[in-house]
């Protein structure tokens, strides 16, 4: 654009533009077409508004701010500022080629126009995030060993007085500002020490680095317009994946103990609907977790779907009428999933969470601490904040990784106005978090995570970074045995059937005991079944020992058999069931003997199993056919309730819209210019015949016309058509702006001029 010695005014910029750079725009203010604008000035008086400007200055970095700050010092809202008092005001700080991207950002936004003179839009002011006039401020005395020693030397009360201005605004006013305060006061002091900026009598400020000591965040200058470069480490990419598979199997496992111990026990809900402490505690004792990890992990199931709260089936023993929290349907095709597959849907899960779990446990408004599944955890912004934490992390090449401490510094910078949420602390648990799921790995990116963050298979890159599967297992002699990686899904189903978990990691641990044999013989497998799974499946000896207590176990297993009568008990030795006639056992069941082997109850099948096998008879289930059937309960289940949408980008109009959008705009800039007769030029809605008899002149004096027209949608616009047809109440014209031929509806007519 040629500039003129009268600066053009915004709208007059904005119709010089090209339709692309309009359509930039647009994409970049996606508010500004909400509803449609009729012209090109409606649409300049939207992009001034301060709500609109602050919204689009929340993407800006810190040197497009600054440049906002210093035309807002040069007064560039009421007057053309030049690029050399610009870049005088800059003063080297930053390169040419910074500084020109930092204004074509500004451009694009339409908070800045013009090239070698700059006006600026007067709000635009007020999305600098920090006082305007910060950038002369001298910094040089404000080192960070300076602040240090300067902090250490102040009382108590002057150091409650920071504290309070670094947690709230920076800017504090008081009357011991004023000149002649006597040099005692707190106030005062702080001046001297250099820790508070005087700005007027009444007036006091927080310098920006002793906030951030204050907050424990990394000390930066607030006048440095170049971004901070990260320390970074670098680590082969194989070390990362293999890293990330093993967090994405203990993730796995872990989340497998919760589902256990929620199907086993449900847990009541909160009459807010969250899962209280107590909770949490059964379920930290019960699976071995810690609170912190167990707090997360029922976050990413119930994201998932895979557990919710509602009404358990079966119900627990002692119901009381109230919601619980328990694995839904859902967790039965998860559990048989590949190891893949289940990491995918809990990181997909995280990834788009609305919640933020790491605040559980910490203390809310009221002091108490806040519960795992609450409505305090939700946060909105939390899909976005993690996703803008993993780019910066996925900038760097493959496998290196950056200090949360560079992050947060970093991400301060490119994002000023967001700059408290990405301090220290909500940096460091959100990577905490990625690191759990595998999608962080030693401090980097590994594949799998980038995968999930730009839309590629990370289920298939998972699966590559997983350790193959494995076929085998180490006996030793006391009776445990080693799994040195993943098994195959079958081989696993079957261990984990014959023997119990002793230790998990990259190697399990398992422990064969009488119990856990009889668990595998409960649900059908042999003897010869139990002693060929060792024998082909074990890289070592199997030990005389287990061959024998296979044996001794299987031989007493099954002696007894328990059926439906409702339930009846039979065994082919009349000496063992009149044992259990005379036990303790009998009694609670209320057997009764129909022959020397069969007895009958009245109690289901699971009791009467149940209760035999407590009084160590070793009874075996069976069906109509008599064969052995697996009474093993799944746990309860809750219908799977529905969840909350997860986060999704607000729905944006596309560039084809946004093309037909400025097309239209072009169209309504011309209507406005066009002069001639008007049917209602008083702005109220022309009457049927009078629109009728003006089109139908225009038509046969073949004259453009300039409508005013209201869609189905309500919204209205103005066009210059050529009418050509004019019948069954609609109105054929000519649009020379799209070049094709359009209907109107009459009725919908509220306005008509011919053009001169």
């Amino acid at each position: 654009m040629t500039e003129t010695a009268a600066e053009p005014d915004l709208a007059t910029w904005l119709s010089s533009r090209t339709d692309t750079e309009l359509v930039g725009t647009l994409t970049l203010r996606p508010d500004l077409t909400v509803p449609p604008p009729s012209t090109i000035v409606v649409l300049a008086g939207r992009a001034e508004q301060r709500a609109s400007i602050l919204r689009s200055a929340d993407s800006l970095d810190t040197l497009a701010l600054t440049i906002l700050e210093l035309l807002a010092i040069e007064g560039a809202h009421e007057m053309p500022v030049t690029r050399a008092i610009l870049d005088a005001a800059i003063d080297k700080r930053a390169g040419v080629k910074a500084v020109d991207k930092a204004l074509t950002a500004l451009r694009e936004r339409a908070l800045v126009w013009g090239t070698r003179s700059l006006r600026m839009t007067p709000a635009a002011k007020d999305a600098v995030p920090w006082r305007i006039g910060r950038i002369l401020d001298s910094t040089e005395e404000l080192t960070p060993e300076r602040i240090t020693e300067a902090l250490a030397s102040i009382d108590d009360g002057a150091r409650g007085l920071l504290d309070t201005l670094a947690r709230s605004s920076p800017t504090g006013r008081t009357r011991d500002a004023a000149p002649g305060t006597s040099p005692d006061r707190p106030v005062q002091k702080l001046l001297r020490a250099g820790l508070l900026i005087w700005l007027d009598e009444q007036t006091v400020e927080l310098p920006h680095q002793v906030g951030q000591a204050l907050r424990g965040e990394p000390i930066s200058d607030p006048t440095t317009l170049s971004p901070p470069k990260p320390s970074t480490t670098k680590y082969p990419l194989a070390d990362v994946n293999a890293a990330a598979a093993g967090e994405a199997l203990e993730l796995i496992r872990h989340c497998g103990l919760i589902v256990e111990s929620l199907a086993t026990a449900p847990a009541p809900a909160l009459k807010a609907g969250g899962l209280g402490v107590r909770e949490i505690k059964r379920i930290t004792k019960a699976t071995g977790l810690d609170e912190a990890q167990v707090s997360l992990l029922v976050e990413l199931l119930a994201a998932a779907a895979l557990i919710s709260s509602g009404t358990p089936d079966p119900l627990p023993s002692n119901d009381s009428g109230e919601d619980y929290w328990a694995p839904t349907a859902a967790v039965d095709g998860w559990i048989t999933a590949t190891p893949a597959a289940r990491w995918h849907a809990l990181a997909s899960a995280w990834l788009e969470l609305q919640r933020a779990p790491w605040l559980v446990g910490m203390r809310d408004p009221n002091d108490k601490p806040v519960a795992a599944l609450s409505e305090e955890v939700r946060s909105p912004a939390a899909p976005r904040d993690r996703r803008t934490i993993l780019e910066y992390l996925a900038e760097p090449t493959s496998g290196t990784a950056i200090d949360a401490a560079d992050i947060s510094r970093g991400l301060a910078w490119r994002r000023p106005r967001s700059a408290a949420r990405f301090n220290s602390r909500p940096v460091t648990k959100m990577l905490a978090e990625a690191t759990t799921l595998g999608i962080v790995a030693r401090g980097a990116l590994s594949t799998p995570g980038k995968a999930l963050l730009h839309g590629g298979d990370a289920e298939a890159a998972m699966r590559d970074a997983l350790p193959a599967p494995i076929d085998y297992v180490l006996l030793q002699a006391d009776l445990t045995l080693v799994a040195p990686g993943p098994l195959e899904p079958d081989l696993h189903d079957r261990i984990e059937l014959v023997a119990d978990v002793e230790s998990a990691g990259a190697a399990t641990m398992y422990r064969i005991t009488e119990n856990s044999l009889r668990r595998a013989l409960d649900v059908g497998m042999s003897a010869a079944e139990l002693h060929s799974l060792f024998a082909t499946h074990s890289r070592t000896p199997v030990p005389q020992g287990l061959s024998y207590l296979i044996d001794d176990v299987a031989r007493r297993h099954g002696r007894l058999r328990a059926g439906m009568a409702s339930s009846f008990v039979r065994c082919e030795d009349p000496a063992l069931l009149a044992e259990v006639l005379a036990s303790g056992a009998a009694e609670q069941l209320a057997l009764r003997a129909l022959a020397p082997t069969v007895a009958i109850s009245q109690a289901s099948l699971a009791e009467v199993m149940n209760v035999l096998g407590a009084a160590g008879f070793g009874p075996a289930g069976e069906d109509a056919n008599g064969a052995i059937v697996d009474l093993r309960s799944r746990g309860a289940r809750v219908p799977t309730r529905r969840t909350r949408a997860h986060y999704r980008n607000p729905a944006v109009p596309t560039e084809e819209q946004l093309g037909r959008l400025v097309t239209e705009l072009r169209a309504g800039e011309r209507a406005s210019k066009a002069g001639g007769q008007t049917v209602r030029s008083d702005g109220t809605r022309a009457t049927g015949t009078a629109t009728l008899a003006l089109l139908q002149t225009a038509l046969r004096v073949k004259r453009s016309v300039t409508i005013g027209y209201v869609d189905a949608q309500g919204t209205a616009s103005q066009r210059v058509v050529e009418p050509v047809g004019v019948g069954g109440g609609q109105l054929e014209a000519f649009d020379a702006a799209t070049g094709e031929i359009r209907r109107f509806t009459l009725h919908r007519i509220t306005s008509v001029a011919l053009v001169d």
